[in-house]
């Protein structure tokens, strides 16, 4: 058996900053947006893809940076993505035009598809071969992404108000330094393999991404049924399509389609998408309506989401782990999906006049305590069930899932926003209107998510009753 790696604990340090880092990298640009329109002369239109530029190359790369991290070695893969993401920072501050703005984004989004899938395969080298300490392991790198998507909030309106905007992106730019000079240190290294890299198979994924969101985030101005939107949209599908028929035809293809049949695993990755599709929503409207009907400044709206984060991390690193120890895993997902659902339905009872004490607080806590019990077993699952071989690959696809659940729900639900009036500012009537609709809609996938999960995953019956003390359905280790 081997043994455990010395500086395994330190390491964990590193991937979590690094889960920490690229979460935080989708939300810390939000306050800042208006200050970039100014400076750069974004339409409101093309103002969205700021952060849709990011998503959507984070996203649609993922699948290749699991890839790559499994033919090369995750430690290489990791050290290269925090340069990219450093140099891809560097020129987002710098940038004077708005192309050049969108393409630095894409460019910090492209790192972080090498970062997030070699950090988890990664995780899996360091605690793969301890089942307890696993489950520790992923509680605190899972609570590292809500940390992330707040702190982003709270240091964006720090930054913008009381520095400028770059150092939204300029901030990165030390972390990766710090990262690169400890990871030949603290980090396994496993030798390269052979095998090919599907090009086109990232290319169609990622173009088909870019285009459906592109569809959906248009729509509302272009109108549902408008050809402009329809196109869009199809051909975004027809480019996944594709993909997909090239993952079925290829030798060695970007996504083995077979390793979906894995017990378990196409399920967990539906319940990562759904997550995101509900939570991301939630997290960006309720960042607006503190901001545009409560009347909360960047510093203000920042620091009102603390609570909710600082109570994810509590349950993710103290509580998951003690209920997927006495109930298994698919309990937690299915009840975490729920609560989660029912915070979202109290917060779609915000009001134009309302508070952050009555309106937002107790909401936002009983969603974050949802989101706590539902992402750790539902990511764990995900992982553990692959081949230790195809780490890399199994990576990839949750945070892929997680991603474009992300990204297309954040698309929807900004349509969904719209149609009801969160389009109309100054009017905070018809600003809360739109906002609690998106709640109520991301509620609605929140639901989907636990019913599917309900449905879908599959509880292990153990071979001999009564021959251990775990759950019956704990989560898998690759051997």
């Amino acid at each position: 058996m081997q043994s455990a790696h010395p500086r395994r604990w330190s390491a964990l340090a590193v991937i979590a900053l690094a889960q920490f880092m690229v979460i935080m990298d989708t939300s810390i640009i939000g306050v800042a947006l208006p200050e970039i329109q100014t400076d750069l002369g974004f339409s409101p239109e093309d103002l969205s893809w700021v952060f849709n530029a990011y998503v959507v190359a984070f996203g649609g790369l993922l699948l290749l940076g699991g890839r790559l991290s499994d033919l090369l070695g995750a430690k290489r893969i990791f050290t290269a993505g925090w340069a990219i993401l450093a140099a891809g920072s560097l020129a987002a501050g710098l940038a004077e035009t708005t192309g050049v703005e969108i393409a630095a984004r894409a460019a910090q989004g492209a790192g972080a598809a090498l970062i997030a899938p070699s950090a988890l395969t990664l995780l899996m080298m360091l605690f793969g071969g301890n089942p307890k300490e696993l489950t520790k392991a992923f509680a605190v790198y899972g609570a590292a992404a809500p940390a992330g998507g707040t702190a982003g909030v709270f240091l964006g309106g720090v930054i913008t108000e009381w520095i400028s905007w770059p150092w939204v992106f300029y901030v990165n730019i030390p972390i990766a330094l710090l990262v690169l000079a400890v990871t030949p240190v603290l980090m396994p290294s496993a030798a390269a393999r052979r095998g090919s890299i599907d090009v086109a198979g990232a290319l169609t994924a990622t173009a088909g991404l870019a285009l459906t969101v592109f569809g959906i985030v248009r729509a509302p101005e272009e109108g549902w049924g408008s050809a402009a939107t329809l196109l869009a949209i199809a051909g975004g599908l027809l480019l996944l399509g594709l993909f997909l028929a090239l993952q079925g035809s290829r030798r060695e293809p970007l996504m083995r389609l077979s390793i979906l049949r894995t017990p378990n695993l196409a399920a967990a990755n539906l319940a990562q998408l759904l997550l995101g599709a509900a939570w991301i929503p939630m997290w960006f409207f309720l960042n607006l309506y503190l901001q545009q009907v409560l009347g909360f400044g960047a510093f203000e709206g920042g620091a009102a989401l603390l609570p909710m984060t600082v109570a994810i991390m509590v349950l993710m690193v103290v509580v998951a782990p003690r209920v997927m120890n006495r109930f298994g895993f698919k309990a937690p997902v299915v009840g975490g999906m729920l609560l989660l659902a029912a915070g979202m339905a109290v917060l779609a009872l915000v009001r134009a006049d309302g508070s952050f004490v009555v309106d937002v607080l107790p909401a936002s806590l009983i969603a974050a305590a949802g989101m706590a019990l539902a992402f750790i077993p539902s990511l764990g699952t995900a992982i553990s069930s692959a081949k230790p071989e195809e780490g890399g690959l199994a990576s990839g696809i949750v945070n892929t899932s997680y991603q474009v659940g992300s990204a297309l729900g954040l698309a929807a639900m900004t349509a969904v926003a719209t149609s009801q009036g969160a389009d109309r500012i100054g009017d905070l009537g018809a600003l809360t209107d739109g906002y609690s609709a998106a709640f109520l809609g991301a509620a609605g996938i929140a639901v989907a998510g636990a019913l599917l999960a309900a449905a879908l995953l599959r509880v292990a019956t153990p071979a001999v009753a009564g021959s251990d003390t775990t759950s019956d359905d704990e989560l898998p280790v690759a051997a």
